[in-house]
Protein backbone atom coordinates (compact mmCIF):
# COMPACT_ATOMS: atom_id res chain seq x y z
CA UNK A 1 0.00 0.00 0.00
CA UNK A 2 1.07 3.88 -0.50
CA UNK A 3 2.70 5.05 2.77
CA UNK A 4 0.35 7.12 5.01
CA UNK A 5 0.07 10.58 3.61
CA UNK A 6 0.87 11.83 7.93
CA UNK A 7 4.41 9.77 7.49
CA UNK A 8 7.63 12.43 6.97
CA UNK A 9 9.27 11.29 3.86
CA UNK A 10 13.40 11.43 4.45
CA UNK A 11 13.71 11.85 1.27
CA UNK A 12 11.82 14.01 -1.59
CA UNK A 13 13.73 14.07 -5.01
CA UNK A 14 11.74 16.24 -7.86
CA UNK A 15 12.57 15.87 -11.56
CA UNK A 16 16.21 14.44 -11.08
CA UNK A 17 18.16 15.07 -14.12
CA UNK A 18 21.92 13.42 -14.71
CA UNK A 19 24.05 14.56 -18.12
CA UNK A 20 27.55 13.57 -18.65
CA UNK A 21 29.21 14.78 -21.69
CA UNK A 22 31.49 12.11 -22.76
CA UNK A 23 33.36 13.66 -26.16
CA UNK A 24 30.89 14.23 -28.83
CA UNK A 25 28.07 12.43 -27.15
CA UNK A 26 25.84 13.42 -24.11
CA UNK A 27 24.52 10.17 -22.00
CA UNK A 28 21.31 11.24 -20.10
CA UNK A 29 21.62 9.17 -17.06
CA UNK A 30 18.38 10.37 -15.12
CA UNK A 31 15.16 12.10 -17.36
CA UNK A 32 13.25 13.44 -14.63
CA UNK A 33 13.12 10.93 -12.20
CA UNK A 34 10.89 11.46 -8.99
CA UNK A 35 11.47 9.43 -5.69
CA UNK A 36 10.55 9.50 -2.17
CA UNK A 37 11.79 7.62 0.67
CA UNK A 38 9.89 7.03 4.18
CA UNK A 39 11.61 6.63 8.01
CA UNK A 40 12.10 3.31 8.16
CA UNK A 41 10.96 1.93 4.60
CA UNK A 42 12.92 -0.28 2.82
CA UNK A 43 12.98 0.20 -1.13
CA UNK A 44 14.23 -1.94 -4.07
CA UNK A 45 15.51 0.16 -7.04
CA UNK A 46 15.27 -2.43 -9.49
CA UNK A 47 16.41 -2.09 -13.33
CA UNK A 48 18.90 -3.62 -16.03
CA UNK A 49 22.26 -1.83 -16.45
CA UNK A 50 22.15 1.46 -17.53
CA UNK A 51 18.48 2.19 -16.44
CA UNK A 52 19.95 5.06 -13.57
CA UNK A 53 19.70 2.92 -10.17
CA UNK A 54 23.47 3.83 -9.32
CA UNK A 55 23.22 7.60 -10.35
CA UNK A 56 20.09 8.04 -8.52
CA UNK A 57 21.98 6.31 -5.31
CA UNK A 58 24.91 8.11 -5.72
CA UNK A 59 23.24 11.34 -5.63
CA UNK A 60 21.08 10.37 -2.38
CA UNK A 61 24.09 9.93 -1.14
CA UNK A 62 25.63 12.89 -1.77
CA UNK A 63 28.46 11.18 -4.00
CA UNK A 64 26.74 13.00 -6.71
CA UNK A 65 24.97 16.24 -7.95
CA UNK A 66 21.94 16.50 -10.11
CA UNK A 67 22.40 18.56 -13.34
CA UNK A 68 19.07 19.36 -12.49
CA UNK A 69 16.16 19.04 -10.18
CA UNK A 70 15.68 18.61 -6.41
CA UNK A 71 16.81 16.66 -3.52
CA UNK A 72 15.38 17.56 -0.23
CA UNK A 73 17.09 15.59 2.75
CA UNK A 74 14.34 15.80 5.79
CA UNK A 75 15.72 19.71 6.35
CA UNK A 76 19.20 19.93 4.14
CA UNK A 77 18.58 20.70 0.70
CA UNK A 78 21.84 18.67 -1.06
CA UNK A 79 21.12 20.03 -4.43
CA UNK A 80 22.52 23.56 -3.17
CA UNK A 81 24.75 22.00 -0.52
CA UNK A 82 28.98 22.52 -1.12
CA UNK A 83 31.32 19.99 -0.86
CA UNK A 84 31.89 20.39 2.64
CA UNK A 85 28.38 20.29 3.80
CA UNK A 86 27.73 17.18 1.70
CA UNK A 87 31.11 15.43 3.15
CA UNK A 88 29.60 16.57 6.86
CA UNK A 89 26.17 14.99 5.59
CA UNK A 90 27.67 11.75 3.93
CA UNK A 91 29.41 10.94 7.37
CA UNK A 92 26.64 12.17 10.10
CA UNK A 93 23.58 10.25 8.07
CA UNK A 94 24.48 8.03 5.36
CA UNK A 95 25.37 4.12 5.15
CA UNK A 96 26.86 3.30 2.18
CA UNK A 97 27.05 -0.54 0.66
CA UNK A 98 28.91 -1.41 -2.64
CA UNK A 99 29.14 -4.54 -4.90
CA UNK A 100 32.49 -4.62 -3.67
CA UNK A 101 33.84 -4.32 0.02
CA UNK A 102 36.09 -2.23 0.19
CA UNK A 103 37.81 -3.70 3.31
CA UNK A 104 41.38 -2.88 4.63
CA UNK A 105 43.23 -6.16 4.00
CA UNK A 106 45.58 -5.53 6.87
CA UNK A 107 43.25 -4.58 9.56
CA UNK A 108 40.58 -7.16 11.51
CA UNK A 109 37.12 -7.39 11.01
CA UNK A 110 36.87 -5.69 14.32
CA UNK A 111 39.46 -2.71 13.10
CA UNK A 112 37.85 -2.59 9.77
CA UNK A 113 34.40 -1.65 11.70
CA UNK A 114 36.55 1.02 14.36
CA UNK A 115 37.60 3.37 11.12
CA UNK A 116 33.76 4.38 11.46
CA UNK A 117 33.18 4.53 14.81
CA UNK A 118 36.51 6.37 16.02
CA UNK A 119 34.74 8.91 13.90
CA UNK A 120 31.11 9.23 15.07
CA UNK A 121 29.75 10.50 17.75
CA UNK A 122 27.16 7.83 19.49
CA UNK A 123 28.11 5.17 17.48
CA UNK A 124 27.93 1.44 18.23
CA UNK A 125 31.12 -0.70 18.97
CA UNK A 126 32.31 -3.21 16.55
CA UNK A 127 31.81 -6.00 18.97
CA UNK A 128 27.74 -4.58 18.32
CA UNK A 129 27.92 -3.86 14.84
CA UNK A 130 29.52 -7.00 13.77
CA UNK A 131 27.34 -9.22 15.88
CA UNK A 132 23.78 -7.63 14.64
CA UNK A 133 25.18 -9.22 11.26
CA UNK A 134 25.83 -12.46 12.33
CA UNK A 135 30.10 -12.11 13.13
CA UNK A 136 30.02 -11.99 16.57
CA UNK A 137 32.97 -15.09 16.69
CA UNK A 138 35.03 -13.48 13.74
CA UNK A 139 36.20 -9.92 15.26
CA UNK A 140 39.76 -10.80 15.03
CA UNK A 141 39.80 -12.26 11.38
CA UNK A 142 41.26 -10.57 8.82
CA UNK A 143 39.72 -10.14 5.70
CA UNK A 144 41.84 -13.22 3.81
CA UNK A 145 40.29 -15.54 6.33
CA UNK A 146 36.59 -14.70 5.58
CA UNK A 147 34.26 -15.47 2.68
CA UNK A 148 32.75 -13.24 0.33
CA UNK A 149 30.06 -12.93 2.29
CA UNK A 150 31.60 -12.39 5.43
CA UNK A 151 33.45 -9.86 4.13
CA UNK A 152 29.93 -8.11 2.59
CA UNK A 153 29.04 -8.34 6.37
CA UNK A 154 31.52 -6.86 7.33
CA UNK A 155 30.89 -4.02 4.92
CA UNK A 156 27.38 -3.69 6.22
CA UNK A 157 28.44 -3.40 10.15
CA UNK A 158 31.33 -1.09 8.95
CA UNK A 159 28.35 0.94 7.19
CA UNK A 160 25.68 0.81 9.59
CA UNK A 161 28.33 1.52 13.00
CA UNK A 162 27.51 5.01 13.42
CA UNK A 163 23.69 4.54 13.14
CA UNK A 164 22.81 5.84 9.93
CA UNK A 165 19.32 7.19 9.50
CA UNK A 166 19.86 5.52 5.37
CA UNK A 167 21.46 2.55 4.22
CA UNK A 168 22.25 2.73 0.64
CA UNK A 169 23.36 -0.51 -0.79
CA UNK A 170 24.65 -0.93 -4.49
CA UNK A 171 24.36 -4.17 -5.64
CA UNK A 172 25.00 -5.83 -2.68
CA UNK A 173 24.62 -9.34 -3.71
CA UNK A 174 25.92 -9.15 -6.92
CA UNK A 175 29.31 -10.76 -6.46
CA UNK A 176 27.98 -13.78 -4.47
CA UNK A 177 25.90 -16.67 -5.21
CA UNK A 178 22.71 -17.38 -4.11
CA UNK A 179 22.84 -19.20 -1.14
CA UNK A 180 25.52 -16.39 0.08
CA UNK A 181 23.51 -13.41 -1.20
CA UNK A 182 20.78 -14.95 1.31
CA UNK A 183 22.48 -14.34 4.02
CA UNK A 184 24.21 -10.85 3.38
CA UNK A 185 20.05 -9.81 2.14
CA UNK A 186 18.98 -11.27 5.49
CA UNK A 187 21.68 -8.53 7.49
CA UNK A 188 20.57 -5.81 5.45
CA UNK A 189 16.99 -6.60 6.46
CA UNK A 190 17.62 -7.16 10.05
CA UNK A 191 19.06 -3.70 10.24
CA UNK A 192 16.43 -2.03 8.68
CA UNK A 193 14.04 -4.05 11.21
CA UNK A 194 15.96 -3.97 14.54
CA UNK A 195 17.50 -0.18 13.80
CA UNK A 196 14.14 1.32 11.40
CA UNK A 197 17.37 2.26 9.40
CA UNK A 198 15.53 3.90 5.97
CA UNK A 199 17.21 1.54 3.31
CA UNK A 200 17.61 1.35 0.01
CA UNK A 201 19.05 -1.36 -2.43
CA UNK A 202 20.12 -1.43 -5.79
CA UNK A 203 19.61 -4.83 -7.95
CA UNK A 204 18.94 -6.07 -11.14
CA UNK A 205 17.62 -9.30 -9.70
CA UNK A 206 13.42 -9.22 -9.81
CA UNK A 207 13.11 -11.95 -7.15
CA UNK A 208 14.88 -9.69 -4.16
CA UNK A 209 12.41 -7.25 -4.56
CA UNK A 210 9.78 -9.48 -2.74
CA UNK A 211 11.47 -8.76 0.62
CA UNK A 212 10.72 -4.87 -0.02
CA UNK A 213 8.12 -2.29 1.33
CA UNK A 214 8.28 -0.83 -2.35
CA UNK A 215 9.92 -1.77 -5.69
CA UNK A 216 11.01 1.47 -7.56
CA UNK A 217 11.39 0.24 -11.29
CA UNK A 218 13.58 2.19 -13.35
CA UNK A 219 14.68 1.99 -17.41
CA UNK A 220 16.19 4.14 -19.49
CA UNK A 221 16.80 7.05 -17.00
CA UNK A 222 13.12 6.88 -16.10
CA UNK A 223 10.82 5.90 -13.38
CA UNK A 224 8.34 3.57 -15.31
CA UNK A 225 6.65 1.73 -12.49
CA UNK A 226 6.32 2.15 -7.95
CA UNK A 227 5.27 -1.13 -6.49
CA UNK A 228 3.77 -1.82 -2.84
CA UNK A 229 3.95 -4.97 -1.10
CA UNK A 230 0.87 -5.54 1.30
CA UNK A 231 2.73 -9.02 1.76
CA UNK A 232 6.13 -8.69 2.09
CA UNK A 233 8.54 -12.04 1.69
CA UNK A 234 11.22 -13.32 4.18
CA UNK A 235 14.44 -13.75 2.63
CA UNK A 236 14.33 -17.17 2.89
CA UNK A 237 10.33 -17.48 1.39
CA UNK A 238 12.08 -15.63 -1.67
CA UNK A 239 12.21 -17.93 -5.23
CA UNK A 240 15.67 -17.09 -6.47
Amino acid sequence: MTPAPTREPVFVARDLRKTYEMGEVTVEALRGVDFDLYAGEFVVLLGPSGSGKSTLLNILGGLDVPTSGSVIYKDHNLTTAGESALTQYRRDHVGFVFQFYNLIPSLTARENVALVTELSTGSMTPEAALALVGLGRRLDHFPAQLSGGEQQRVAIARAIAKRPDVLLCDEPTGALDITTGAVVLDAITRVNQELGTSTVVITHNAAIAGIADRVVRLSDGRVVAVESNAHKLRVEELQW
